[in-house]
């Protein structure tokens, strides 16, 4: 049959096709399709082949490739259902593209069906096959395949099965199995070598990585991107700082052109080896950052306690026309947390909001940190009631804001809403509940929770959960029983006892206080926190002889302790005070406010607490310089600079635990000003309104401000 000259597409119009067969226009048609990517092109030749009554699925193996090489899958997969025996070459391109296109299920169907119509399976299809098995973790029938490769006769020992091999295995976790194919493969190259890297490097083989590395430039096989990127990934791991640097001088040596991958390996890399000054310029090496280095650096910067600069790459990000993903926003909102900087979290959370992103489950996260840990706990839960499915992360963010605001009981019914939901706890879930528990005085509810753990949790309480019942049960006075449920692990560690030691402080228990710390620095000699609350625990009792002989033993030991400092932003300014201080450029304004404050708080009932001044001195003096505590001078500045008529609450942070006489003083000065003050100290949220606090004053200590953070306690830095 002649294909008339009019009805051809307008592409060949202008070719001769009097000399040949229709057969013969149509593949030259497609291979010009194919050549040039051109699907429309594709569709159009196909359409005309059916139009004009010739037999396309003849040329149906052409029809396959040149929809797949346009990226047209279903087009492709259309055509070659139809055909009656499709060539092996056509099941190798349909159940690779199938791989390709995150379609493994699929082609895994394909490949049973191909071994169903008899049709044989070699390398290339069996290189694709095992990748979509490893995919859907299919691992007895990646394993039976790997059977019938080598009962098929297909040489397993060459480096292109073999790296499909050695990817599927590390990807299924079978280490050893994948490491006896790489050993039988006779030519080793970079692929297989890097698949079996990479594999090392996810299942945290990280020595096993480098190991293999060494060997592979031993045997002169040049490294690629991914392989670069892999090996640093496992020397940041375990913080191998001379192999880094050693692979960083390889890569500067072969001059090879870096890609993304390998240069955020090496950037990350530094960062966990504690050189982030060297992460900023292997960043800002890089020709044109892409949202996974941006995303890379911002968090190197945030886990290396740079949250500000973190915030500024952000920004520099967004305004290099960079689009920020999930990832990127939930990791500077962990810097805005870190810091309480309430109003940047908002900022990001309106950016979130802007571009779409305001649904995703981390960043939704995120945000609860956010909010709860600049003490807006309601904004929190409304980002948490937003939530379309709960999912465990977004559970225990809520619980922690909970326990770090004094919510205890809401913290429960979140708790116990996952317990219906069928959602199942984690070690973090149950630690947090035992923590608002604890901060909120709830005995009986943390006697249950902890039942719960040891009935109930598969795993069993952790140290975490002892830490939190002890502490727990000091708080309420019970310190024998706290004592015997140490004394029942094998090896309690020193948190566990320094929270005892704690108790012990509160409730005026010297021997016990004296056995405690006996057994603190048998575990750790050097450790300071126990020699200050040993000193405050003598200095309460007025034993002064004892306090010289612990503060002697500190110098001896070189033993420094953190000064008592709190600091309030105001205008998008942050201002520091320490006691007594002074320095700031509004002081004689800060001290007059000061002063009108206590006079104004007396009149209510307010006597300053002497039991929190731990040095000798005359009653009048100690009273004096309870005066001018740092969170006193905070509040102060505080309210000056607050508005009046607007409802805002006044926010004040400490970088240690706020002081108990504070404590008594902020409850009347919120009560004095009419307005909510919060105070975020070392441990937890204080919300101070109309005279009251959410802790009811069961979190006060009078060892508050001893100059040691608590071992759990969250990080704080002033500006």
């Amino acid at each position: 049959m002649r294909v008339p000259k009019t009805a051809l597409p307008a592409l060949v119009r202008t070719q001769h096709t009097a000399a040949r067969t229709p057969s013969d226009t149509y593949a030259s048609l497609l291979r010009r399709c194919a050549a040039e990517r051109s699907l429309e092109k594709a569709r159009r030749v196909h359409r005309h082949m059916k139009m004009s009554g010739f037999p396309h699925l003849s040329l149906g193996n052409k029809l396959v490739d040149v929809y797949l090489k346009c990226g047209a899958i279903e087009d492709a997969r259309e055509v070659f259902d139809a055909m009656p025996k499709p060539h092996p070459v056509s099941w190798n391109a349909i159940i690779s593209s199938c791989v390709r296109y995150s379609r493994s299920r699929e082609a895994v169907d394909l490949y049973k069906r191909m071994l169903w119509e008899g049709v044989t399976a070699d390398e290339f299809t069996f290189s694709s096959v095992l990748r979509a098995f490893s995919e859907l973790s299919l691992v007895a029938q990646g394993g039976a395949a790997h059977g019938r490769l080598v009962i098929s006769g297909v040489d397993a020992t060459n480096a292109f099965v073999g790296s499909a091999l050695v990817d599927m295995y590390a990807k299924f976790g079978k280490l050893r199995e994948a490491r006896a194919v790489y050993d039988r493969v006779c030519s080793k190259d970079v692929v297989l070598t890097t698949a079996l890297i990479v594999g090392y490097t996810q299942n945290g083989e990280y020595g096993e990585a480098i190991q293999l590395f060494r060997q592979m430039m031993k045997d002169g096989i040049s490294p690629n991107d991914f392989t670069f990127a892999s090996v640093l990934i496992a020397c940041g791991s375990i913080g191998d700082l001379r192999w880094g640097l050693f692979i960083h001088g390889v890569m500067e040596k072969l001059g090879l052109k870096l890609g993304c991958s390998s240069q955020t390996s090496l950037l990350t890399m530094y960062s966990r080896c504690g050189l982030i000054d060297d992460s900023i310029k292997v960043f800002e090496s890089i020709a044109d950052p892409s949202t996974v280095s941006w995303t890379a650096i911002i968090g190197c910067l945030v886990c290396n306690h740079r949250e500000e600069l973190a915030l500024l790459m952000l920004r520099n990000m967004i305004n290099d026309s960079v689009r920020p993903n999930a990832f990127t926003l939930s990791t500077a909102l962990r810097a805005c947390s870190a810091l309480a900087l309430f109003e940047q979290g908002k900022l990001i959370h309106a950016f979130t909001t802007k571009i779409g992103l305001d649904g995703n489950r981390f960043v939704y996260a995120a945000l609860i940190d956010t909010y709860g840990k600049c003490g807006r706990i309601g904004m929190a839960r409304i980002i948490f009631d937003d939530l379309p499915g709960l999912d465990l992360v977004s559970v225990n963010c809520m619980i922690n804001a909970y326990a770090q605001n004094g919510h205890g009981v809401e913290a429960i019914r979140v708790f116990e809403m996952i317990q219906v939901s069928g959602l199942e706890p984690n070690d973090a879930t149950l630690t947090g509940v035992l923590s608002a528990c604890g901060n909120a005085g709830l005995l009986e509810e943390g006697h249950r929770v902890f039942s719960f753990i040891i009935d109930c949790y598969k795993h069993g309480p952790s140290s975490d959960h002892y830490a939190c019942m002890v502490d727990l049960l000091g708080r309420a006075g019970k310190l024998e029983e706290a004592e015997g449920l140490i004394t029942k692990l094998r090896s309690p560690d020193k948190v566990l006892w320094r929270s005892l030691l704690s108790a012990c402080k509160i409730h005026g228990k010297l021997d016990m206080a004296k056995r405690v710390a006996r057994n603190i620095l048998e575990l750790d000699p050097g450790d300071g926190a126990t020699y200050i609350l040993l000193s405050n625990i003598y200095a309460s009792l007025g034993q002064w002889n004892e306090v010289i002989n612990v503060k002697s033993a500190m110098r001896r030991m070189k033993l420094k302790k953190d000064p008592a400092m709190s600091w309030i932003e105001v205008d998008r300014e942050f201002h520091t005070f320490m006691a007594g201080d002074r320095g700031h450029l509004k002081a004689e304004e800060i001290y007059k406010e000061l002063e009108v404050l206590i006079t104004r708080t007396k009149e209510l009932g307010y006597v300053p607490d002497t039991r929190y001044v731990l040095q000798e001195m005359e009653e009048l003096e100690k009273e004096r310089s309870l005066y001018y505590h740092s969170e006193k001078l905070a509040v102060a500045f505080g309210v000056m600079s607050s508005d009046d008529k607007g409802d805002i609450p006044i926010t004040i942070f400490k970088n240690l635990r706020v002081c108990g006489d504070c404590h008594s003083w902020i409850k009347l000065v919120s009560q004095v000003v009419g307005k909510e003050i919060i105070a975020r100290d070392a441990k937890r949220f204080h919300h101070f309104k109309d005279g009251l606090c959410s802790c009811n004053d069961c979190c006060i200590y009078v060892f508050a401000g001893c100059g040691f953070r608590t071992d759990r306690a969250y990080k704080m830095r002033p500006r």
